[in-house]
């Protein structure tokens, strides 16, 4: 019987300063956990029932974990219909990620709906591209409707939070190569309303960033000063905007259309 000082533990792994101080989180949904368990995230805890246990028994024959009754993971689960396993697993680190050639990165500036980020995940793992940097002031990657609802896109899209200011600011200008030093310019496009066709766009350079930001917080002015080019997604009816994560699937595939 699993003691109640655990399940207050576990119960707590739902609060986002819980998660961040004990860098925990709760992995739940059947597929989710089959993902979990072919990825390279290190599982502290895992509990399962009998039902689930019988039902992939040769897929955990080299698994470590716990078994519970039905009612308690149903009980301390942040998914109503869960009753068949919990895992507790450590959070990945926040580390720096190299861009290399040929390289599509989504930044996103100020994305809070965790709505958004899961969904601008998935997209990002649909079309291939596998990091995105994002604001210190971002929804994490953890919380609990992100972790749910990115069907595990997060073992294949890493995410790199960061002060997106300092991070602009610190962009290498000169690499060496072949002949001594050449350009490397990153080119940075930003969605606004009314500037440059999308469509009419020719996206095909070496490294190339796209910053997404959030329609109830509009545009950071701190970031603007780094835009080589401001490009709109064209309106044709009278909805005013987009929200974030539909305007990064449009963006996306109007990229990757011209290739």
């Amino acid at each position: 019987m699993i003691s109640k000082e655990k399940q207050k533990f576990i119960r707590s792994l739902q609060d986002k300063k819980t998660r961040i101080e004990e860098w925990l989180f709760l992995v739940e949904w059947e597929k989710s956990i089959l993902e979990l368990l072919k990825s390279n995230f290190k599982i502290q805890n895992l509990f399962l029932t009998e039902n689930f246990i019988k039902k992939h028994e040769k897929i955990l024959e080299k698994v470590n974990y716990e078994t519970w009754e039905d009612y308690i993971i149903e009980k301390i689960s942040t998914i109503k219909s869960n009753n068949a396993w919990i895992a507790i697993v450590e959070s990945p680190k926040n580390e720096e990620l190299e861009i290399e050639i040929w390289e599509f990165i989504i930044v996103l500036d100020n994305i809070n709906d965790p709505g958004n980020l899961w969904t601008i995940i998935r997209i990002c793992d649909f079309y291939g591209i596998k990091k995105i940097i994002a604001s210190k002031e971002t929804v994490e990657l953890t919380n609990p409707k992100v972790i749910s609802s990115t069907m595990w896109s997060i073992s294949r899209v890493k995410v790199f939070y960061t002060d997106l200011e300092k991070y602009f600011e610190n962009l290498p200008t000169w690499e060496m190569g072949l002949g001594g030093f050449w350009s490397k310019n990153f080119p940075i496009y930003w969605a606004f309303l009314e500037w440059e066709n999308i469509h009419k766009i020719d996206f095909d350079k070496k490294w190339w960033f796209i910053i997404i930001w959030s329609e109830s917080h509009g545009i950071s002015k701190k970031l603007e000063k780094f835009i080589t080019k401001k490009i709109t997604i064209p309106r044709i009816g009278q909805a005013e905007s987009l929200n974030a994560w539909v305007a990064t699937g449009i963006i996306i595939d109007n990229i990757f259309r011209q290739k």
